[in-house]
């Protein structure tokens, strides 16, 4: 397990080792406290008074049995079994107790103990070692304290019922410790009518230990290592971070019609860095939490694909999604996906942003691989000068904005966020900006794709001739994405066209990255929104082009080949793939990045004229009506 101040997961055999000692808490333990007699003494019969002994015995602690699993048995009344819900609660008393001691060894590695533990065994401490050492196990007592109220009160499924609960504790060891919550948790529990009601006592009881145990929080010493720390036990779906527990929230199984690669004509760059994609967020290594992707440069941790209505945005998701479902799933992977549309906008202040942060919590989350889309991102966000946007929309552009490429943004490679636009020139510039890649998503191009999409989509439920025609042969991922590429040695929208003939003219083609520098210079000044951001992005797509490399199909057959490797083997066999860096690649990059930021502004200002041009003709024909009424006397 590494320990970090990110999220840890707790291993099952670390919590296995402690099975003997919970079940022995639970089965039968002594406990030293007081009598359990009456504190106000025996009653006389028939007076309404009490008898109190003139001697004292205040003072007097004696042993006492607890054995929890007979209470829990006693309150399903003469039935040798268990009930459901009692079962429940004495399973999970007993894994809370093994949950707790295993991050009390978390504690004490985190902290000094571990060493003091070490060198007690060789010899008894003395002095400040001592006290020090003596300190670090109590706190080490109510840090597994802690966790055990915890777990109890976070995974049992009941409705709390109210009880008080300020237990009599020794923080002298964990153990002690946790032998104090069990006995007082048994009383709780005890004369309950059944399970149910011992559940909801055990959960109430809990609840109430966990304040009291934060209110004694300040009486110990060395807690700020832990507070960092965020440990998570994946079966139960139980996070501890520092002082606060929860239970996750379970994922919904995916629900969506998935299609294949070869379902989509057209589209062929965008569908390839799709599939691309795929295969490198499964390389994510859970357990360092870091993909080698992101260390050898070429992730996309956000993207944005544009195109007219029904040129392939759905169906482009739909086939990322099922492929990433399918590997996760081989490779025993949680896969969590999520949409963020219009209905998630809220008329309420503050509700719509709070909304699609969770929306990213929950695609970032790294005990997962993500894939989060924002469809319609135009409508879902603003622009910041827009005043007529409602300001759910502008929260949402803040929170992605933030969340994207903002100070507190971790890319660790197990998430990517797709935004998708029909008119992606209505997105805030410095959101769009945000996007490491652009995706034009242009549907079929050729003849041959509309004879192709023309056949996939009528089936083969018929009898008609193909004709002369290589059916999908225009659809072969590597050719067709080569020619796409070749595509963008020049550049083709008419604004970057002019400063790349005008370049050509002066210099000739770049050849240097003094060249590659001055031709991005003179884009800048053509185009003020192509900034320093842009250029980032377009050197990661060139890393990407670098790393665009064919995984082996092999690799994502069965696990053990590749997806569960150590990250330092995953990077290494990664590394061997890596191609070069070109200066072809370097300018066609360059020019599909500015293609569509000179598309995005003609585009902008096409819709800007049009506008323009609507009004002038209404205005034109309302000075034409007016004199008309002026001329019949009704104005």
């Amino acid at each position: 397990m590494t320990l970090s101040a990110g999220l840890t997961t707790l291993r099952e055999e670390e919590i296995a080792r402690h099975l003997s000692t919970a079940q022995s808490l639970v089965t039968r333990f002594s406990i030293i406290g007081g009598d359990g007699g009456d504190a106000g003494g025996t009653a006389l019969a028939g007076t309404g008074r009490r008898f109190v002994p003139t001697v004292s015995t205040g003072a007097i602690r004696r042993a006492r049995e607890v054995a929890f699993s007979a209470t829990v048995q006693a309150v399903c009344g003469g039935d040798p079994l268990l009930t459901p819900a009692a079962h429940t609660l004495l399973y999970r008393v007993r894994r809370g107790l093994q949950v707790a001691l295993a991050i009390g060894d978390v504690f004490s590695r985190l902290t000094e103990l571990e060493a003091l533990f070490a060198r007690n065994r060789e010899s008894p401490l003395a002095g400040e070692d001592a006290a020090r050492f003596k300190g670090l196990l109590s706190s080490c007592a109510f840090v597994s304290a802690f966790t055990f109220a915890s777990y109890v009160s976070t995974t049992l499924s009941a409705e709390a019922e109210e009880v008080s609960a300020d237990p009599d504790l020794s923080f002298e060891t964990p153990q002690d410790a946790l032998k104090g919550l069990v006995a007082a948790l048994d009383a709780a529990v005890s004369g309950a009518s059944d399970g149910d009601v011992a559940a909801a006592k055990a959960r109430g009881f809990a609840r109430a230990a966990v304040e009291a145990l934060l209110a004694r929080k300040a009486s110990f010493f060395g807690l700020a290592a832990f507070e960092t720390v965020q440990i998570r036990i994946d079966a139960d779906d139980f996070t501890l971070a520092g002082f606060e527990a929860q239970a996750g929230v379970k994922t919904k199984p995916l629900s969506m019609t998935f299609k294949k690669p070869e379902e989509i004509i057209g589209n062929h760059i965008a569908k390839y860095q799709a599939m691309r994609l795929a295969r490198m967020l499964v390389a994510y290594d859970f357990d360092r939490q870091m993909n080698p992707f992101v260390e050898l440069g070429g992730f996309l941790f956000t993207f944005i694909g544009d195109g007219l209505p029904g040129t392939g945005k759905t169906i482009l998701i739909q086939m990322m999604a099922g492929l990433l479902n399918d590997y996760c799933q081989m490779a025993g992977y949680g896969f969590h996906y999520e949409n963020f549309g219009v209905d998630q906008i809220s008329s309420y202040q503050g509700k719509s942003g709070q909304a699609c942060k969770q929306f990213v919590n929950n695609v970032v989350n790294p005990r997962v691989i993500g894939f989060g889309t924002i469809d319609d991102v135009d409508q879902v966000t603003a622009r910041r000068s827009d005043d007529r946007a409602s300001s759910g929309q502008h929260e949402v552009t803040a929170v992605l904005m933030e969340s994207f490429a903002g100070a507190s943004t971790v890319v660790r490679g197990n998430a990517t966020f797709g935004m998708f636009s029909n008119h992606p020139e209505k997105v805030d510039d410095a959101l769009r900006q945000r996007a490491s890649a652009r995706w034009l998503i242009d549907g079929p191009q050729t003849r041959d794709d509309y004879i192709d999409i023309f056949a996939l989509l009528l089936g083969k439920r018929h009898t008609l001739p193909l004709g002369d025609h290589a059916l999908y042969q225009g659809q072969e991922i590597k050719k067709a994405v080569s020619a796409s590429y070749q595509g963008h040695s020049r550049p083709s929208e008419e604004g970057l066209v002019a400063v790349w003939e005008q370049y050509a003219k002066e210099k000739g083609t770049p050849q240097t990255l003094a060249d590659v520098g001055d031709y991005l210079y003179r884009i800048s000044r053509a185009e003020p929104r192509f900034t320093g951001r842009a250029v980032k992005n377009i050197t990661d797509a060139i890393k990407m082009r670098a790393m665009d490399m064919d995984l082996p199909d092999a690799w994502f057959e069965t696990p053990d080949v590749f997806l569960h490797r150590s990250y330092d083997e995953k990077k290494a066999m990664i590394e061997a793939l890596r191609g070069p860096i070109t200066m072809e690649m370097v300018l066609q990059e360059i020019n599909r990045y500015a293609d569509s930021e000179f598309r995005y502004a003609d585009t902008e200002d096409e819709a800007a004229v049009k506008e323009m041009i609507r009004r002038e003709r209404q205005r034109e024909r309302a000075v034409a009506e007016i004199e008309t009424m002026k001329r019949e006397g009704t104005w």
